[in-house]
C-alpha cells in the first residue's frame, strides 16, 4: 500500500462541503484497512441522497442527520457494496428518514463464477468483513440512474474488491467508494474480490473522461487518470514480481508475499497474502501459472510462462 498522504485529517462527525450540493461526513472508524474513516456522502440540496452511510455507529448517524440543513430531508440511501464499514447504518437510518436502501444486491451478488467455486469450497473471506444480513430495499443493475431532487447518479457496476460494488457517476465526478482510493491501493481479497473483474473495472472507469473521484476513504483524487493509470501499472507490476519469484520454483501464495512484502508491516501480511492469491487466480486463467491440485488459498503454485 501507499503511504497516506499528511494533510487529510478532517474531524469525523463534521459535513465538510467539497463541491456545490456535495458534502462528506467521515465516520469515526479509522483503522489500517479505513484510513481515517469512511466516507459518507450527501449529494443534493433540498432531498439529498446519502452515500455509503457507513458502520453502525450511534454517532455517525446523529452526525449524518445533523448535517441536514432547513429543508432538507434524505430521499435516498446508496450503498456502494457490503462491507462492514459501508452498509450497516444503512438500515438503521433508513428507519429513522423512511428513505429506501439502494444497492447492487446483497453480500454475493455479482460474485464471479471462480470465486463462487472457492467459496463452496470453504474458503472464507478477509480483509473488512461482509454484512451478512444486507439485504436493499431497491436494487440497481449496471447502466441505471438513480434520480433525486435536481440530481441524477448513474450506476457502474465496478466488481473487483467485491463482487456487488459500484460507483456512482454525478456529472464529471464519480464517487468510487473502495475501487479507487487515493491513499492505498484497493484490498481484492477472494472470494470476497476478484483481480480479473477488478482490472476489468480499472479499465472501464478509465475509459470515462472523470474530473475527479471521490473515494470511499481519504481526500478526492483529482489526477483521475492518473489514479487509474497507477492502480493498472501497481498491479502489473505485482504480477511481474510473482512471475519472478515462481521462476525460483513453486510457492504458496504466503510464501510469494513474505518474499514480495518486504516493507508491509506484519499485521498486513494476511491482507498482503491474499492480494497475492487474487494474483495468482487472476494469472491461473492468463494460463501463466497453474495450481498443484485444487485451486486454493494455501496451494502452491508453478510458473507456466
Amino acid at each position: 500500500m501507499t503511504q497516506p498522504p499528511d494533510d487529510f485529517d478532517p474531524a469525523p462527525g463534521e459535513a465538510v462541503w467539497l463541491a456545490d450540493g456535495l458534502r462528506r461526513v467521515l465516520a469515526p472508524n479509522p483503522s489500517p484497512m479505513t484510513y481515517r474513516g469512511t466516507n459518507t456522502y450527501l449529494v443534493g440540496t433540498r432531498e439529498l441522497a446519502v452515500i455509503d452511510p457507513g458502520p453502525r455507529d450511534a454517532a455517525h448517524l446523529e452526525a449524518i442527520l445533523a448535517a441536514l440543513e432547513p429543508g432538507q430531508s434524505i430521499s435516498h440511501i446508496v450503498v456502494t457494496h457490503t462491507h462492514l464499514d459501508h452498509s450497516p447504518l444503512a438500515g438503521v437510518l433508513s428507519e429513522r428518514t423512511g428513505a429506501p436502501v439502494i444497492a447492487y444486491g446483497g453480500a454475493e451478488a455479482g460474485r464471479s463464477a471462480v470465486m463462487a467455486q472457492l467459496a463452496a469450497a470453504g474458503l472464507a473471506g478477509g480483509g473488512e468483513g461482509i454484512d451478512r444480513n444486507f439485504s436493499p430495499d431497491v436494487t440497481v443493475a449496471d447502466g441505471a440512474r438513480i434520480e433525486g431532487d435536481g440530481w441524477t447518479l448513474e450506476v457502474i457496476h465496478t466488481p473487483g474488491h467485491l463482487g456487488n460494488h459500484i460507483a456512482l457517476g454525478w456529472g464529471e465526478m464519480c464517487f468510487t467508494a473502495d475501487h479507487v482510493m487515493g491513499w492505498a491501493s484497493s484490498l481484492v481479497s477472494p472470494p470476497d474480490g476478484d483481480l480479473t473483474d477488478f482490472m476489468a473495472s480499472c479499465r472501464r472507469l478509465r475509459a470515462r473522461g472523470w474530473q475527479v473521484l471521490h473515494p470511499g476513504h481519504g481526500a478526492p483524487v483529482t489526477d483521475a487518470a492518473g489514479r487509474l493509470d497507477w492502480l493498472l501499472e501497481h498491479r502489473l507490476a505485482r504480477e511481474t514480481s510473482i512471475l519472478e519469484a515462481l521462476e525460483d520454483g513453486p510457492a504458496t501464495a504466503a510464501e510469494l508475499a513474505a518474499r514480495i512484502y518486504t516493507e508491509t508491516p506484519v499485521a498486513l501480511l494476511p491482507a498482503a497474502e491474499r492480494n497475492v492469491f487474487a494474483h495468482l487466480v487472476d494469472l491461473g486463467g492468463q494460463n501463466r501459472v497453474e495450481a498443484e491440485g485444487a485451486l486454493a488459498a494455501k496451494a502452491r503454485f508453478s510458473r507456466l510462462s
